[in-house]
C-alpha cells in the first residue's frame, strides 16, 4: 500500500480524504494557496506544501505546481477529491510521466466522460438511454437560436466542459437561448477554461438520480445503488438522499446495469458516477458521467457501508475489488444537506467573511459533518462557498428526515450568513416529506424567492416558552438566585411579544424544572441551559427542542426549525411603552444599483446618459465562480456610474445611480 499521498484539492473534501487515509496507515500531503495558510486540511494533514496565490488559477489549478509538490515531499500517489483537477486529462497524462499514482480513473475514461458531447455520443453507442438534442458545437447566438427552434423550447444551453451547475442555462425562447448563450460561455471560460457550448431538450418534471459505480483495473465494476438529488437551485444540488423515494427495484436494477455497461465500455477503474434524468414514468436518460468522488458519496457510504476513498485508493495501487455486485446491499436511509455561506434572504448571494462561532452538532451513528472549517476560519470569494455537508442515517427516510431537522437545529454558525433555515424549510415541507419532488421543486415552491420560515402556532409557542425561561433565568442570575430557579418558587407577570403580537405569559419554577404560562396553556420545560450557552436544548412537554439563543440590546433573536423571530420579555408597563417607539424606516434606495454581494464586476452594459429600459442589462458580477446579470428593474436614466470592469465590490456597494 502507498505510504504517502497528496490531496491536491481544498476545504471540507481534503480533509474527508485525510480522514481515511489516516485510517488506513497512509501519511497525508496538503497543499494550500495564500488565503487557505489556516485551512483546516492544512492542520490536519502530516505535511503542507505552500502553492501559490489565493486565485484557484494561481494556485489548486496549477498541475506542475502539484506535481512538484508530490516530488518535493515523496507523496507516490495523489487523490484529486473533486472539482480543480479532478477530472483533468492533461494531469492524469503529467502524472503518469512523473510515475506518481493517480488515485482516479484512466486517461480514456477522463478523456471521454469529461466531455459532455463526446460522452453522449459514447453513452449512445454503449446502448445507454440519452436525453434528445444536437451535439454540434454552437458557434454563436445566432447558432443557438436555430439549434434551440430545431429542438424545440425548453433547451438546456450547457458547457462541454461543465460541471457543478456552472455553465449552465434552460432558455424557453429565442431572447433567453442569447442570453443563456452568452452567460453559459462566460462562466465555461471561467471556470473551465473551454468555450463549447451545445443544446440539449430540457425534460420537465424531471428527477435528477444518479448511479454509483465502483470499478478496478481488473475489469471488475459493479454498482453502489442510486442517489436521488433532485433538490437543486440553479442547477447545484442541496439535499441529496440515497436510495430514491421514486426507484422501484426493476427500473433502479436497469440503470444499474447500464451504468456498469458505460463504465466497463471505457474501462473505468477507480469510484464514479452515472447522472440520469428520470422522468414522471420512471424513463431514465443518461445526462453526465462524472469521473471523480461526488460531493454526495457519504449517503452512499452510509446505506452500503463502503468506504468509497478507500476503495478508490485501494484500485489505484492495484487491487482487485473485493466486493461483487451481490454483496452490495441497500440499508436504512441517509440525507446530506448541504451548509453553504450564503444569505437565503437574498437570492441566495453569496456570503463571505470570518466564522466568529462555530458549533456543529456532535457526531453519532445517525449523524456525520463533513466540513473544512473551524471557528476563526474564513470563507473567501476565491472559492465554492461550501461550509460543511451534514448527513444524517435513519433506518426509515423519515427517520433519515427528522434526525436532520434536529441536527440542522443544533448547527450554530454566526459571523456570516448560512441556508440552514431554507434547508430546515424545505425538510419541514409535507410535499419533500411525501418524496413528491422533482429539480423543480425549489422554483415551484419559492417562486419568490425564500422569505424566512412560516412561524408556526407550535413554534410561536416553542419560542414564547424558550424566551420566558431564558430571561426568568438571567434575571434570576443577576438576583444571585441559582441558574436554575429551582429553589424559587414565584410567578412572575410578563408580556413576552413576537410576530408583532403580544402574549401574556407568567413563570413557575418547579421540582424537576420550570413552567410557562401563557395563553392558559401551561407549558413543562425541563432544561440544564445557563445563561451564555448558544443553544437551549430541553424537555418541552415531553418533546425534545433545540433553540439558537443570541441576546439582543432588548430581547432575544430566536432560531428554530428553520424560523428566526426578535423575541422580546417585558413587564406589561414596558411592553405598554414600547408600543409608542418609532419604528426606524430605512432609506429609500429604489434610484441605485446596488452590489447584491461581495464579487468581481466582469463588465458594465451602460453608459452615463444613456436611457434604460426595464429588463435591460446592466452590469455583470462574479462571486465564487457563478456569474450574476443584474437588469434594470424599471425605465430610467444613468445618472452615474461608480464602478468599472475588474473592481471588486463589497455587499450594497453602489454601481449605477439613475435619475
Amino acid at each position: 500500500m502507498f505510504s504517502k499521498i497528496l490531496i491536491a484539492n481544498r476545504g471540507e473534501i481534503a480533509c474527508r480524504v485525510i480522514k481515511t487515509a489516516k485510517k488506513m496507515g497512509i501519511k497525508t500531503v496538503a497543499v494550500y494557496s495564500d488565503a487557505d495558510a489556516e485551512a483546516l486540511h492544512v492542520l490536519m494533514a502530516d505535511e503542507k506544501v505552500h502553492i501559490g496565490p489565493s486565485a484557484a488559477a494561481e494556485s489548486y489549478l496549477i498541475a506542475d505546481k502539484i506535481i512538484d509538490a508530490a516530488k518535493k515531499t515523496g507523496a507516490e500517489a495523489i487523490h484529486p477529491g473533486y472539482g480543480f483537477l479532478s477530472e483533468n486529462a492533461d494531469f492524469c497524462e503529467k502524472l503518469q510521466k512523473a510515475e506518481i499514482t493517480f488515485i482516479g480513473p484512466g486517461v480514456k475514461a477522463i478523456s471521454v466522460m469529461g466531455d459532455k458531447i463526446a460522452s453522449k455520443k459514447f453513452a449512445d453507442k454503449a446502448g445507454v438511454n440519452t436525453v434528445p438534442g444536437s451535439t454540434e458545437i454552437i458557434k454563436d447566438s445566432a447558432h443557438a437560436v436555430r439549434i434551440s427552434g430545431e429542438i424545440g423550447y425548453p433547451v438546456m444551453i450547457k458547457a462541454s466542459a461543465g460541471g457543478g451547475g456552472k455553465g449552465m442555462r434552460i432558455a424557453y425562447d429565442d431572447a433567453e437561448a442569447i442570453e443563456g448563450f452568452s452567460s453559459a460561455t462566460n462562466e465555461a471560460i471561467s471556470s473551465f477554461g473551454d468555450d463549447r457550448i451545445f443544446i440539449e431538450k430540457f425534460i420537465e418534471e424531471p428527477r435528477h438520480i444518479e448511479i454509483q459505480v465502483l470499478g478496478d483495473s481488473h475489469g471488475n465494476v459493479i454498482y453502489l445503488g442510486e442517489r436521488e438529488c433532485s433538490i437543486q437551485r440553479r442547477h447545484q444540488k442541496v439535499i441529496e438522499e440515497a436510495p430514491s423515494p421514486f426507484l422501484d427495484e426493476a427500473t433502479r436494477k436497469h440503470m444499474g446495469e447500464q451504468s456498469v455497461a458505460l463504465s466497463k465500455a471505457v474501462e473505468y477503474q477507480s469510484a464514479g458516477t452515472v447522472e440520469f434524468i428520470v422522468d414522471k414514468n420512471r424513463n431514465f436518460y443518461f445526462l453526465e458521467m462524472n469521473t471523480r468522488l461526488q460531493v454526495e458519496h457519504p449517503v452512499t457510504e452510509y446505506i452500503t457501508g463502503v468506504d468509497l476513498v478507500e476503495q478508490m485508493i485501494r484500485v489505484a495501487y492495484g487491487e482487485k475489488l473485493s466486493l461483487s455486485q451481490d454483496d452490495i446491499k441497500l440499508t436504512g436511509w441517509a440525507m446530506e444537506s448541504r451548509i453553504y455561506a450564503e444569505d437565503p434572504l437574498r437570492g441566495f448571494l453569496p456570503s463571505i467573511g470570518r466564522v466568529i462561532k462555530y458549533s456543529p452538532p456532535e457526531e453519532s451513528e445517525n449523524i456525520r459533518v463533513d466540513t473544512g472549517i473551524y471557528e476563526g476560519s474564513e470563507i473567501s470569494m476565491f472559492y465554492d462557498p461550501m461550509i460543511a455537508k451534514l448527513v444524517t442515517y435513519g433506518e426509515t427516510r423519515d427517520q433519515a428526515i427528522a434526525h436532520m431537522r434536529q441536527a440542522l437545529d443544533r448547527y450554530y454558525i454566526r459571523g456570516l450568513n448560512h441556508n440552514i433555515p431554507f434547508l430546515a424549510d424545505v425538510l419541514n415541507s409535507k410535499r419533500f416529506q411525501s418524496g413528491n419532488i422533482t429539480t423543480n421543486y425549489i422554483a415551484e415552491e419559492y417562486p419568490d424567492g425564500f422569505t424566512g420560515g412560516a412561524l408556526t402556532d407550535e413554534t410561536r409557542k416553542i419560542m414564547i416558552a424558550v424566551a420566558q425561561t431564558v430571561h426568568s433565568f438571567e434575571i434570576g442570575r443577576q438576583s444571585h438566585i441559582s441558574g436554575r430557579m429551582n429553589d424559587a418558587n414565584f410567578a412572575d407577570n410578563w408580556i413576552v411579544t413576537i410576530g408583532g403580537e403580544n402574549f401574556a405569559s407568567s413563570f413557575y419554577a418547579t421540582d424537576d424544572g420550570c413552567a410557562v404560562l401563557s395563553d392558559d396553556e401551561t407549558h413543562t420545560v425541563i432544561t440544564d441551559w445557563v445563561p451564555g450557552k448558544p443553544l437551549f436544548e430541553a424537555n418541552i412537554n415531553g418533546k425534545e427542542i433545540c433553540v439558537e439563543v443570541d441576546k439582543l440590546l432588548d430581547g432575544y433573536l430566536l432560531s428554530h426549525n428553520g424560523v428566526t423571530e426578535k423575541v422580546y420579555v417585558r413587564t406589561p408597563r414596558e411592553a405598554e411603552l414600547a408600543a409608542y417607539m418609532p419604528e426606524k424606516i430605512a432609506p429609500d434606495m429604489s434610484n441605485f444599483l446596488l452590489c447584491p454581494m461581495p464579487g468581481l464586476v466582469v463588465s458594465i452594459a451602460v453608459e452615463e446618459g444613456a436611457e434604460i429600459k426595464a429588463g435591460q442589462v446592466l452590469c455583470v458580477v462574479e462571486a465564487m465562480k457563478m456569474e450574476n446579470i443584474l437588469k434594470a428593474e424599471k425605465d430610467a436614466v444613468i445618472k452615474k456610474i461608480s464602478a468599472i470592469a475588474g473592481d471588486s465590490l463589497a455587499v450594497d456597494q453602489v454601481i449605477i445611480e439613475f435619475d
